[in-house]
């Protein structure tokens, strides 16, 4: 049964300067969130504290799986997964560094093969399973870090910034395996993007944060022919300044 992500008024301050104020969302099983908002807005950290990176000064981050609410454990912490911007990397083989969580997880040697084989086909990195990891261009990292964090099968999935440092090509063929994840896998992923285009690319609902809340959300088409709030009228058109 798959995961479902409750945020409830969730506050945070930090040296009592408010970062976010009165947050709330659901987010329901599949499909692509796309958070997106002027730099400072909140989304980070809103993000940080929805993969449990972080405890909200105030309000409630809850996981259910059907009307049960799952407790914050190591056993939740493997059904989901994390991508961060910058990728850290062992120096060893780039299967070593995909097989590596699931040797913790106790699979065996088989499982492992087969698991790591897969998440390197889904991420076109297959090619590269003996090259030491440290070799790969700053794409390739990105990718190794997708696949990585697909190999234990994540029920969701958060992606924060995962093509802010890359070139246009390395950016398309991430938008391409995230389509493909979502596609193939029937997974829910939560992504951070400071690229109003790329959210119009993948997001199924977009939600628009400024000055530490969510200001609007909605269905992809919607949220960008038709916003209602001037505030994302004005992100959006790129007439925000900030």
């Amino acid at each position: 049964m798959s995961l479902r992500l409750v945020v409830s008024n969730i506050n945070k301050s930090y040296s009592r300067l408010p970062v976010l104020k009165d947050c709330s969302f659901s987010f329901e099983k599949n499909g692509i969130y796309v958070l997106i908002g002027p730099n400072g807005s909140g989304k980070s950290t809103f993000f940080r504290i929805c993969s449990l990176l972080e405890e909200p000064g105030k309000g409630l981050v809850d996981y259910f799986s059907g009307e049960s609410r799952v407790k914050k454990d190591i056993s939740l912490m493997r059904r989901i997964s994390l991508v961060l911007p910058k990728i850290g990397v062992f120096n060893t083989t780039v299967f070593k560094n995909v097989a590596y969580g699931l040797k913790i997880c106790g699979h065996n040697n088989t499982e492992i093969r087969k698991k790591a084989e897969q998440a390197l086909e889904l991420v076109g990195l297959v090619h590269k399973k003996n090259t030491n990891a440290l070799a790969l261009s700053s794409g390739e990292t990105q990718r190794l870090g997708v696949a990585r964090a697909m190999v234990i099968e994540p029920e969701i999935l958060f992606l924060d910034e995962p093509t802010a440092s890359l070139d246009p090509h390395s950016t398309t063929v991430i938008e391409e395996t995230i389509q493909q994840i979502k596609e193939d896998k029937k997974i829910t992923i939560v992504m951070t993007t400071h690229n109003v285009f790329q959210a119009q690319r993948l997001a199924d609902t977009v939600l628009f944060m400024y000055e530490g809340t969510i200001v609007e959300h909605g269905p992809n088409k919607e949220f960008f022919e038709k916003p209602r709030d001037e505030r994302t009228h004005r992100f959006i058109t790129g007439k925000m300044v900030y």
